[in-house]
């Protein structure tokens, strides 16, 4: 057998750069859908010149396409043969590289050519996402059956999780902290700006103007580049371990998705979870840009700190991840979503106490920093219960179907990711969001703020309620976990 397929070893003790190669892939797969769920949305209304109503239906359109498409995409991976190189790996690499070159052209300055908010641009702009997004699921659905393939234990299944989630936050420093700065440094008409960095001073352009197109296909070119070494190390250096066998997966069926969610309780709650968790998550990404560019005063007069309070906001996500296994254990599975979601609050409460004081820039940094740590923290252990549901679905029907229910989660995580560009762009659209302008009108300012601060902290309530509905204990999947076992010996 293959020394990338070691089936006998369903309770493996991962070694670091087991999870860390694996973490990997979270981080390359930020680099590419993390920077347009921040800032798609962005370029398409102050670059190309598209109106947020339009970029709005562009991100809906794209999402109902993945309602049908990637259930059908989970079934291919669940069917796929064990190969030398492994059933779920050889998808990485095989639509890893064209997912890359596609995201790229999502930023390819158009607008010049074609003229900014015309109907060939806006005809570019969805078949452009739409073919990155088809093509992504081909890597996201197989990336999430490995996480299940490499143990059953839940122990290290925590660790994994901890490691892949720095990795991914690792990601999300590039995109939310560094790839507006870059885009910046790139953009004409730079002028010497303090960053906030410490008394760092550079030279930064204005990116919210369609003279920046340029800079933003160069930076995010780089970043593609990046996520396509990022891809190919997670395929070079993981090992499956947990699979089914071939005769069940010859079984596999497009409409186990219906009755896979239909018995397994565990995957409908989780769903759920996954839609409310990962739509907060997006929103945030979204009006994050739209709130530092023009809450904060004439031509956005806080937009060059978005780099020094994203760099704060960052550091619960890297390096206080290394807690979350013994914060789990102490505050139970549950206890650990409603901590958080809290925290996330709290952080969102200070950013609105920024908004009405803009002076104070302490509470920006403390906003960001317990809205991210929050944030991260809660929609990043989701993954951690991933497993177990899979696993849950096995010992109820007898069918592991890894690929269709890690569609089913991508799904909802799409969803969430369209929901949280789709309602904001609505919203600015209905309060009168002027597309390219310097400033806004104190309505389109009312429409950032509910979109930034209000929305989002009505969901986090909705999904602490939704979680405590999740009915998987730790006994229950220990027990099941090792009953599997001692069947597919």
């Amino acid at each position: 057998m293959d020394v990338n397929v070691q089936k006998n070893d369903q309770f493996a003790k991962l070694t670091t750069w087991d999870r860390v190669s694996y973490g990997f892939g979270d981080f390359a797969q930020n680099l590419v859908f993390g920077t347009v769920g921040g800032f798609l949305l962005f370029y398409l209304t102050n670059i190309n010149g598209i109106s947020a109503g339009v970029g709005a239906t562009i991100f809906l359109i794209v999402r109902w396409i993945n309602v049908v498409w990637d259930p059908w995409v989970g079934t291919v991976v669940d069917k796929a043969k064990i190969t030398k190189n492994g059933k779920y790996r050889p998808f990485l690499i095989n639509f890893g590289i064209p997912l890359v070159i596609l995201a790229a052209l999502l930023f390819l300055p158009v607008a010049k050519v074609l003229g900014a908010g015309t109907i060939a641009t806006t005809v570019y702009a969805t078949v452009s996402y739409m073919a990155t997004a088809l093509v992504y699921s081909f890597v996201n659905i197989p990336y999430g059956s490995l996480n299940a393939s490499l143990t059953r234990d839940e122990t290290e299944i925590g660790k994994l999780t901890s490691t892949r989630m720095m990795l991914a936050n690792i990601g999300n420093l590039l995109v939310y902290t560094l790839f507006p700065l870059f885009v910046q440094l790139a953009s004409p008409n730079a002028k010497l700006t303090d960053t906030g960095l410490f008394g760092l001073k550079l030279r930064l352009g204005n990116y919210a103007t369609p003279s920046a197109a340029g800079a933003w296909f160069k930076v995010y070119g780089i970043y593609m580049l990046l996520g396509a070494v990022l891809l190919f190390l997670t395929y070079r250096n993981t090992k499956e371990r947990v699979l089914s066998s071939e005769e069940a997966a010859d079984q596999v069926k497009y409409t186990d998705l219906f009755a896979e969610l239909k018995r397994n309780k565990a995957l409908q709650i989780l769903g759920l979870f996954f839609l409310v968790g990962f739509t907060l998550m997006f929103f945030g990404n979204t009006v994050w840009p739209y709130f530092m560019q023009y809450n904060f005063g004439i031509e956005g007069g806080k937009s060059a700190l978005m780099a020094s309070i994203g760099l704060i906001g960052s550091i619960p996500g890297i390096f206080l991840v290394v807690i979350w296994p013994k914060l789990r254990a102490t505050l139970g599975k549950k206890g650990f979503f409603y901590t958080f979601l809290g925290i996330f609050v709290v952080g969102q409460v200070l950013l609105f106490a920024w908004s009405k004081n803009p002076t104070a820039d302490w509470l920006g940094f403390a906003g960001r920093f317990f809205q991210q740590w929050g944030l991260t923290s809660a929609t990043g252990f989701m993954w951690a219960l991933v497993p177990e549901v899979v696993s849950n679905g096995e010992y109820i029907s007898g069918k592991r179907v890894a690929g269709i229910i890690n569609a089913i989660m991508g799904l909802f995580f799409k969803i969430g990711l369209a929901l949280g560009g789709i309602i904001p762009g609505y919203l600015l659209q209905l309060m009168h969001f002027k597309s390219g302008a310097l400033t806004q009108s104190a309505s389109a300012q009312t429409g950032i703020e509910w979109s930034m601060i209000w929305l989002p902290i009505i969901m986090a309530f909705l999904a602490m309620f939704v979680i405590s509905r999740y009915p998987l204990s730790d006994a229950y999947v220990d027990k099941m976990n090792h009953t599997l076992k001692e069947i597919n010996k």
